[in-house]
């Protein structure tokens, strides 16, 4: 069982439940173009004025999309 990492976005404001659902759109697309081992992405809102995005990555994969795509935060994914 390889390790996966949860690579986090944080979005604040009146917009932020909309940012983070669009920002979803792009970590997918990210996802397709650099063909990465793990396809897992979402988003969540917290409030009306704070929602995160998200995507899964492999351990190994975290530090190129990490310098790549700059999360907020990161933290270990468990299913």
């Amino acid at each position: 069982m390889m390790d996966k990492i949860k690579l986090i976005w944080d979005f604040r404001g009146p917009d932020a439940a909309k940012i983070a659902e669009h920002h979803e759109i792009h970590l997918k697309e990210y996802i397709k173009i650099e063909q990465l081992k793990i396809n897992i992405t979402g988003y969540k809102i917290i409030n009306e004025v704070y929602a995160t995005a998200f995507m899964v990555v492999t351990k190994e994969d975290m530090i190129p999309v990490r310098d790549a795509l700059k999360p907020h935060r990161g933290e270990v994914y468990t299913e």
